[in-house]
């Protein structure tokens, strides 16, 4: 989906830091399809404007005073299931990520990644996705070592089946390149594979996957 001034992303903005949040509300008001409707710095002023204003992302740090941000996810998504909020946190701790998205954040990315990138993340959130950082990703899967994929992870294990790339697979399911990287890093966690050609090997080796219609030996993956 393109976006243009006619239909902007708009957003809330939570952050305890004000020349970070201010400058990142600057850039992101000053960036096509994108409006930043409300900033707070703490949790519980984050309820109130999102049910004043009931944005259509709302990027929350993890850390804040009073109320922080994953008890807020908490209370927000409590009145407003349907909310969207994409963790924007310097901490890389993976045990941060694991409350935020228990909690039932739409993403969680750090403060390290691109501008472009957090755009993406964002649109991302914004059409349904769940973007979460490469490193985090792993971290996450690390803890869940031989627990079950997701169903995203299910479905991109199926593509590194049959063959895609990375690329491929990114353009097969119009998420962001960053995604299906992490998406393949926690598989390669999960599944205790060294590449992507052993995560379709462990894949059939686990039951995880079955040959494709017509049968025959699984293709060959580059590492």
């Amino acid at each position: 989906m393109a976006y243009g001034m006619s239909n902007p992303i708009r957003l809330l903005i939570i952050d305890d830091h004000p020349v970070f949040r201010e400058s990142l509300a600057h850039a992101l008001g000053a960036a096509a399809g994108f409006e930043v409707i409300a900033q707070a710095n703490d949790g519980a002023a984050a309820v109130g404007l999102w049910q004043r204003h009931q944005p259509d992302v709302t990027l929350m740090d993890v850390r804040l005073v009073d109320v922080d941000g994953v008890a807020a996810v908490r209370r927000i998504l409590a009145t407003a299931p349907a909310a969207r909020v994409l963790m924007l946190s310097s901490s890389e701790d993976d045990r941060d990520a694991f409350e935020a998205l228990e909690a039932g954040a739409a993403g969680y990315i750090t403060k390290s990644v691109g501008f472009l990138e957090l755009l993406g993340a964002i649109r991302e959130v914004h059409a349904g996705g769940r973007p979460i950082g490469e490193e985090v990703a792993r971290r996450l899967a690390a803890r869940e070592k031989g627990g079950p994929l997701s169903p995203r992870e299910t479905e991109v294990l199926l593509l590194l089946r049959d063959g895609l790339s990375e690329k491929e697979i990114c353009r097969r399911l119009a998420i962001a390149d960053r995604t299906v990287r992490a998406h393949v890093a926690a598989i390669k966690e999960k599944l205790d594979a060294s590449s992507t050609a052993h995560c379709v090997t462990r894949g059939f080796e686990l039951g995880l996957l079955s040959a494709r219609s017509g049968g025959g030996k699984p293709p060959h993956m580059p590492v």
